[in-house]
């Protein structure tokens, strides 16, 4: 049963019905689903969100499909990881960290939100599904196509990392190649969704692909016995993760589910080398100035966010911060992460990583407080990004492995 009352423009307020619409027709602002939270809160209950699957749709009242998902059924469900080592390291006390590099099928948090716009996609009839990616999802819009036999068109900056290009393409999806950055595709995108029939997950099948990021907030509560964490640090692209995480605590609250009223400090993080609403939350507006990515996170080149003022607000309003870091600082979150927790993630993971340690710097997030960070992304997906030494290369002989943990180099030829 969906308990879908609509489309409901953020802005103006105008209702829409359930259809493929990328956003208001009168004032252009972004559509947000608008549900039947008094019917949901009579039969959604901790209990009967415990004894479902450990996976996304354990929320599914508050998730915008009609009926059962086709695809998807695995995604979600990430851990929330004590941080004990990384926390000693930062100086905190309370660290965790909300862990999708291990979502599934495609190792990032997009996997969330193609679930969702996929299954709507075959809801709707469509023929074909597409989309305006910088990596993770390009991966898993081609990965949950393929599922649903739906044919997948993805347009990607002409630089992106192989590694994603492989990863698409593998899927039998129609990979293009656009010259220009993630700004310039997203504008094609948007003319090709005017002229053919199908669903492109973030142009009109947007106001439903969004939905299924509230579910990193959901299980984040959940995880933290129904309560919302004091801070939470999240890397920003578009800027929908930050915000519908948020949305999924407020929601959390106002259907009765947790222990306390939200009080989370939502804190953005991105690269100094594309950091449009990082500047916007220091200028202490909503106003986006649009950059040209310049950074290794190229998961976070946005240059001209779609959610960017939304998700400023929302940091503001929460009386939280954002941050930005240098590509160095980036690679140094990376390894950070890896060497003190055993999780290697993606470039936007080591941006939240270093930003959380300029946060802690900074005193906006305080050593004893409870403090989640996001990582979106597995490292396998970035190889490029980081340059590690050679391994050693010695005889099978014991004198020779001696040398080589002693720090003395070993030739091959020794």
């Amino acid at each position: 049963m969906s308990y879908v009352k609509g489309l409901r423009c953020r802005e103006c307020g105008r209702l829409y019905p359930k259809q493929l619409q990328a956003g208001c027709e009168d004032c252009f602002a972004p559509l947000e689903i608008e549900y039947d939270y008094d019917s949901i809160s009579r039969v959604l209950s901790r209990e009967v969100i415990m004894s479902r699957e450990r996976n996304m749709w354990r929320f599914r009242e508050l998730l915008p499909l009609d009926g059962d998902p086709y695809v998807g059924r695995s995604s979600g469900g990430t851990p929330l990881i004590r941080a004990n080592r990384l926390a000693a390291t930062l100086g905190l006390h309370n660290l965790y960290i909300k862990n999708d590099s291990v979502n599934f099928p495609t190792l990032s948090f997009k996997d969330r939100v193609t679930a969702v716009a996929i299954n709507k996609a075959r809801e709707f009839g469509l023929e074909a599904v597409g989309c305006a990616s910088t990596g993770n999802l390009a991966n898993s819009v081609a990965a949950n196509a393929a599922a649903a036999g739906l044919t997948a068109y993805i347009l990607i900056p002409e630089d992106l990392e192989s590694s994603k290009v492989i990863a698409t393409a593998i899927h039998g999806a129609r990979v293009i190649a656009v010259r220009g950055n993630y700004d310039d595709v997203n504008r094609l995108c948007c003319e090709i969704a005017d002229r053919y029939p199908w669903g492109f997950v973030n142009v009109n099948l947007r106001p439903f692909y969004g939905e299924g990021s509230k579910t990193f907030g959901y299980e984040i509560a959940e995880q933290l016995g129904w309560r919302a964490p004091a801070a939470v640090v999240v890397p920003m692209a578009g800027g929908s993760l930050i915000s519908k995480t948020y949305k999924g605590l407020k929601e959390l609250e106002r259907l009765g589910l947790l222990e306390d009223e939200v009080k989370t400090r939502v804190c953005g993080a991105q690269a100094a080398g594309c950091n449009p609403i990082v500047d916007a939350v220091k200028r202490g507006s909503t106003d986006i100035r649009p950059v040209k990515p310049a950074t290794i996170a190229k998961s976070l080149a946005i240059g001209n966010p779609a959610d960017g003022y939304h998700a400023a607000g929302i940091i503001a309003g929460s009386g939280g911060w954002a941050e930005d870091v240098t590509d160095d600082e980036i690679v140094q979150g990376i390894r950070l992460l890896a060497e003190t927790e055993g999780i290697f993630t993606e470039t936007a993971g080591g941006v939240t990583v270093a930003v959380t340690r300029k946060l802690i710097e900074q005193g906006r997030i305080q050593p004893d407080e409870l403090t989640v960070i996001a990582i979106t992304g597995n490292g396998l997906k970035t190889l490029d990004a980081i340059s590690l030494p050679k391994p050693s290369v010695i005889e099978p002989r014991l004198d020779q492995f001696d040398r080589a943990i002693a720090g003395k180099a070993a030739s091959s030829g020794a």
